[in-house]
């Protein structure tokens, strides 16, 4: 969602004006870093908890309208918030209306996990790459979140939305899905959210379901950090040229051309990296870690290093798939 540079009086009587029948319960000046993966982060000027999808639409289709600024979090992966916090509201999408089938309707703020276990009960594959990952079903569309060569763009089949301040139903087309990206993940990008998504399953038997994904959680719980993480904090880099030229990486990533940002991180030496509390994970180089006491200032200086050192070694731009989100006035939130 755009920011704008309203003031916080729009908010009080918009907030002030939504229907009964809503019942929202608004915070003001509400702590964050307790919905945060990371732990950092500073306040948000408002904060409803949105639980049904009725709500979510309507606070969001009137932010829309009235050009207010609204951040929609999730379970607070894959982002980085400001030590200043964020301005105007916080829509906290808890909304976990599920109706599970070969072709399965879920609500955005549905745990993706939660969502791959009970498929698997289901027997109904396709979300197998999905164990370990944290975050909703909403976070993983707008990163386009995947793993083991598998993304969740491949299962959509549709989506409804709220664009514009309209409800409606789009075709995954809308959604402009490329390589841990989409419009909604975009800055400038689309004014929407995702509100529920259609995602199509295959019938296969529990077992053989459970034995493809224990090998991926396998490999997490073996490269993955117990600490306080926004998960994998760089995308990887698709350059063949690069990738032909390092010795130690696999030759399926040589042919693939594919270069793990943790592979780059690791040359470099960067592997327990520190800036006040905030380091690189001595299991995993694309893991920047709250060891305790970090400040999301802490966390991007950790990674403008990481991009600076790497730039200087191989020549490459790391991009983060890892969302700064709120006020950063000044670069590193001082």
């Amino acid at each position: 969602m755009k920011a704008t540079s309203k003031t916080k009086t729009d908010w009080e009587s918009t907030l002030c004006d939504l229907p009964a029948s809503l019942q929202v319960q608004v915070q003001r000046n509400a702590p964050l870093h307790a919905y945060a993966a990371l732990r950092v982060g500073g306040v948000a000027d408002y904060f409803v908890n949105a639980t049904d999808l009725d709500t979510l639409a309507s606070i969001t289709g009137i932010a829309q309208k009235r050009d207010l600024p609204l951040f929609l979090l999730g379970e607070g992966s894959n982002i980085c918030i400001s030590d200043k916090g964020v301005r105007g509201l916080v829509l906290r999408n808890a909304c976990e209306q599920v109706a599970l089938d070969t072709t399965t309707r879920v609500s955005t703020g549905y745990n993706f996990m939660r969502l791959f276990v009970q498929t698997m009960q289901a027997n109904l594959s396709g979300l197998e790459f999905a164990v370990g990952i944290p975050g909703t079903v909403g976070g993983a569309l707008v990163s386009n979140a995947g793993a083991y060569r598998a993304n969740i763009c491949d299962l959509v089949q549709s989506l409804e939305v709220v664009e514009d301040g309209e409800r409606k139903e789009v075709h995954p087309d809308w959604m402009e899905f490329s390589y841990r990206d989409s419009c909604l993940r975009r800055a400038g990008g689309k004014n929407a959210i995702a509100l529920q998504v259609t995602l199509q399953f295959k019938p296969d038997s529990k077992t053989a379901i459970r034995l493809r994904a224990k090998d991926f959680q396998y490999q997490r719980i073996l490269k993955q950090p117990w600490e306080p993480s926004a998960g994998s904090f760089f995308k990887n880099v698709y350059d063949k040229a690069l990738a032909e030229s390092l010795p130690t990486l696999p030759l399926s990533m040589k042919q693939a051309g594919v270069v793990p940002t943790a592979h780059l991180s690791e040359a470099c030496g960067l592997k327990g990296f520190q800036i006040g509390g905030a380091g690189i994970a001595s299991r995993h180089a694309n893991f920047i870690i709250n060891r305790g006491g970090a400040t999301a200032s802490n966390i991007r200086a950790v990674a403008e290093h990481v991009k600076q050192v790497v730039f200087e070694k191989f020549g490459v731009h790391l991009e983060e798939e890892v969302l700064y989100v709120g006020d950063w006035a000044t670069k590193n939130g001082d």
